[in-house]
């Protein structure tokens, strides 16, 4: 039985994966550095830090870790608060959850305070008891520290925890941590679909065809 979910947040909860393709051109314009078309492909998965410790490592961004995130995290605030939506059917698929008792938590490898503002935006924060950042564990995707440190703070067995995640790492990450993963369809991990299909549990375009669906038995 299913006793508790676990979101990934973008372009899982959240329809938010071009802002950081935009984020990504603005920056490292500012050192006249092209962005390569592997780029997303590279970071995907990897904790805020341990992105911005790529950057920093790949493109020689003079500034500190710190000036880094807090520069990716002044240039998404507005975007996040203003233009991120939330996937189809979410709401719909919280409402659902938390009517059977079914515990909720956030794993991502985006910062805590982009997450949080997501939250308090859309009026989420009732939903979920806890939010765990790449940030906060060893490790980020594929390893599967964030989703087994989500599932310590829920108190239930990885074995009986379900994940929504949108990418290849991700849907690694959730199998490494022993648990079900629902693989969601995203535009921007598209070129991932046979991957994503292959490893995941289950496969949705949309979060209402769920509320039907046998995945939670």
């Amino acid at each position: 039985m299913i006793e508790a979910v676990i979101f990934d947040l973008d372009g899982s909860l959240v329809d938010s994966m071009w802002v950081w393709e935009s984020i990504d051109i603005e920056y490292l314009g500012k050192f006249d550095i092209m962005p390569p078309k592997n780029l997303q492909a590279s970071i995907g998965g990897r904790s805020f830090t341990e992105t911005a410790i790529y950057f920093k490592e790949r493109f020689q961004i003079p500034d500190t870790l710190e000036m880094i995130k807090a520069d990716w995290n002044r240039m998404a605030w507005d975007k996040y608060t203003h233009k991120v939506p939330l996937k189809k059917g979410v709401r719909e698929l919280l409402q659902y959850c938390s009517a059977q008792g079914i515990k909720m938590g956030i794993a991502t490898s985006n910062s805590r305070e982009l997450v949080e503002n997501v939250v308090a935006v859309h009026h989420l924060e009732h939903y979920f008891s806890c939010i765990i950042t790449g940030c906060d564990v060893e490790k980020g995707k594929p390893a599967p520290d964030v989703y087994l440190a989500a599932a310590q703070v829920l108190k239930v067995n990885p074995e009986n925890c379900l994940v929504f995640e949108d990418i290849v790492q991700g849907i690694q990450a959730g199998k490494a941590a022993g648990m079900k993963v629902c693989a969601v369809y995203d535009r921007h991990s598209e070129y991932q679909d046979a991957e994503k299909g292959r490893l995941a549990d289950y496969y949705t375009r949309e979060f209402t065809e769920l509320l039907k669906a046998d995945i939670w038995r």
